[in-house]
């Protein structure tokens, strides 16, 4: 169930992957969860605007390191400036540079990006051939559909194989649901049914339990979790059945690491979340939460993280 995945002659390791989590997955996270077991990895949704603008803020999002394969999630809906993007120096490090055309905020919505492309199937088409004709390979990243009831994933896979993309992730929901919902396992199945290429199925994955769920009842060939991992990095031990480290364990190296990468500033907001996030269900998660966010230099950071994950881990 869990097996090796080939895309386009790149070899992954396993098919359980990470999604792109905006403001989440950095380069020090995506390494810890291909440590933890994950497949494949994605930076955070970048802008191709920002990235060819010059953008600082955009090209710290793409800051990589020995993580292997790479790969990127970029936006837009500029066919020219998205090939350019995927042109440029700052995703020459990327192995496979997937699309978003899932995502439903309302500014990027607003902007004929992500889930909008859903509406504009002619642009759509554009944009990925675009893209493919970089030489990169290319990836599509989109959801069942816009509004409740809608059909639209056998479709619009169809669209996106024809286009030239390598790879597809369906999240089983529409833009309308956000993120709530059960997913539609069947409209995952139609487009794995529709399409040759490798389907990955996202939406709804908290447990090992619902990863196995997912394939059995969609058929795709491998799942991408998403929220799960902010609370639980360690789900992909889980679901591949393998040894899971404590939370200590993952704190402290996740926070060195992006302490050395992003500095002491970056360093505080971002861990001060994620030591919030992974006391979820423990004893005493709202005082140590509350503490996290209170924290005021990296040393206080360390005293809570001290406390709030013990070593010996406490159940």
């Amino acid at each position: 169930m869990w097996n090796r995945l080939e895309v386009a002659h790149l070899t992954l390791k396993n098919n359980v992957f990470l999604a792109p989590l905006a403001g989440y997955t950095n380069y020090p996270f995506r390494k810890m969860c291909i440590g933890l077991g994950a497949g494949l990895t994605f930076t955070e949704m970048t802008s191709c605007k920002g990235l060819l603008y010059g953008n600082e803020e955009t090209r710290r999002l793409l800051q990589c390191g020995e993580e292997s394969p790479k790969a990127a999630q970029i936006f837009g809906c500029d066919p020219d400036i998205m090939r350019a993007a995927c042109e440029s120096e700052a995703l020459s490090p990327y192995d496979l540079i997937d699309i978003n055309m899932g995502c439903p905020m309302p500014k990027i919505v607003g902007n004929g990006e992500g889930s909008a492309l859903m509406e504009n199937f002619p642009l759509a088409e554009k944009v990925i051939s675009a893209c493919v004709r970089s030489g990169k390979r290319i990836s599509v990243k989109f959801r069942v559909g816009v509004r409740r009831g809608d059909r639209m994933a056998a479709e619009f896979a169809k669209l996106c194989e024809g286009a030239g993309a390598c790879m597809i992730t369906v999240h089983g929901r529409t833009r309308d649901m956000i993120y709530a919902g059960e997913p539609d396992f069947a409209q995952i199945a139609e487009a794995k049914r529709a399409v040759r290429l490798p389907v990955i199925a996202n939406g709804g994955i908290f447990s090992r339990d619902d990863a196995q769920a997912m394939l059995e009842k969609t058929g795709a060939d491998g799942v991408m979790v998403a929220r799960a991992a902010l609370f639980r990095p360690q789900i992909f031990c889980d679901i591949l059945g393998t040894p899971a480290p404590s939370l200590r364990e993952i704190f402290f190296p996740q926070l060195e690491e992006t302490l050395a990468l992003f500095g002491e500033r970056f360093a505080l907001v971002f861990m001060r979340k994620m030591g919030a996030f992974y006391c979820r269900g423990k004893r005493g998660a709202a005082e140590f939460k509350r503490r996290f966010f209170s924290a005021g230099s990296i040393g206080e950071l360390r005293a809570v993280a001290e406390e709030a994950f013990p070593f010996p881990e406490e159940k």
